[in-house]
């Protein structure tokens, strides 16, 4: 479904991506793992096209998307959550699930609005509340739903558990899982937190310095603290 070959990305005159490699299959569940600043968010970014690509090539069933905006992408079937929700604090939960059926220009826009409160009561219960007045949990359900909004075929993820107290990081990955099960999307998760990875991703890319240094099937990966040691430096 997604594969990049040979990227390299950054900002500016800055490459922070150096011939990394990918792929993801239709319907899979893969996590990208590294310490902090290791271009993690940088890949999410790039593969949105939020980041200019300066070499190599990103396709997405077979079709190539270096030269396409990201609304372009968007509208391909690439969602993003990105790090700390970024929902619009000052609209309503309703108002900022209208705004991303606005951007998609999709008919039938309404009836995914009512599905979005049906398959998250919280939202519906909160419906008329103020995006910054919900807490980081219920904040995180929407950036889901709001991405949903764009009836993607690949959920981008960036540190969903992030912020959440513990109680509440269960009910994130029983989301995410249901989302994946019931609509058949593909997800890339860049997270932390490896109990939350350990309950969904299939694969594990490790990254540093802006190349993937190993990849692993994610369970290998999680139960081996030899590993972790050696890639995390935990």
């Amino acid at each position: 479904m997604l594969e990049l070959t040979d990227v390299h990305s950054g900002y500016g005159l800055s490459t922070v991506l150096r011939g990394f490699n990918l792929r993801v299959g239709r319907g899979e569940i893969v996590t990208i793992l590294g310490r902090n600043g290791v271009g993690k968010t940088t890949l999410l970014r790039t593969i949105v096209g939020a980041v200019r690509i300066h070499q190599g090539k990103i396709s997405f069933d077979d079709q190539d998307l270096n030269k396409l905006p990201t609304h372009e992408r968007a509208r391909r079937g690439i969602a993003y959550v990105p790090q700390g929700r970024d929902v619009f604090p000052s609209l309503t939960v309703l108002e900022n699930l209208k705004a991303a059926a606005y951007g998609t220009k999709q008919k039938g826009w309404k009836e995914q609005v009512d599905r979005m409160l049906d398959d998250f009561p919280v939202l519906a219960q909160k419906r008329q509340q103020r995006g910054g007045s919900l807490s980081g949990g219920q904040q995180q359900i929407l950036a889901l739903a709001r991405a949903l909004m764009t009836s993607p075929r690949l959920l981008l993820l960036d540190e969903p558990s992030e912020g959440i107290q513990p109680s509440i990081v269960d009910q994130i990955a029983d989301t995410v899982w249901t989302i994946h099960e019931k609509r058949g999307i593909s997800v890339i998760l860049v997270e932390q937190n490896l109990d939350f990875v350990e309950k969904l991703a299939s694969r594990a890319y490790v990254v540093d310095k802006g190349q993937v240094v190993g990849e692993f099937p994610a369970s290998e990966f999680i139960n081996n603290k030899d590993l972790q040691r050696e890639y995390l430096g935990v």
